[in-house]
């Protein structure tokens, strides 16, 4: 879907946020792990999901940036 079309006696304005999605998330993580070069993944939802598959991949000795802020939703996987 690229648009909403909203009809109603006011106008709206404004932007939202489209956050990542985890199902798409946590696959991309996995594959990671079979590649030597560091990967980085933008837009990376900030669910409990992502946080258990982090420390998942670095009890297998991965190293795993995640970056949750007002600017950046990054995470760098070095396997």
């Amino acid at each position: 879907m690229d648009k909403l079309v909203i009809r109603g006696g006011n106008p709206l304005l404004g932007t939202i946020r489209v956050s990542g999605a985890k199902n798409a998330a946590l696959p991309a993580m996995a594959a990671a792990l079979l590649t030597d070069e560091p990967v980085i993944l933008e837009n990376i939802p900030q669910v409990r999901d992502i946080e258990t598959t982090r420390k998942l991949l670095a009890a297998m000795g991965a190293e795993v940036e995640l970056g949750y802020g007002r600017a950046q939703h990054r995470t760098t996987i070095c396997a």
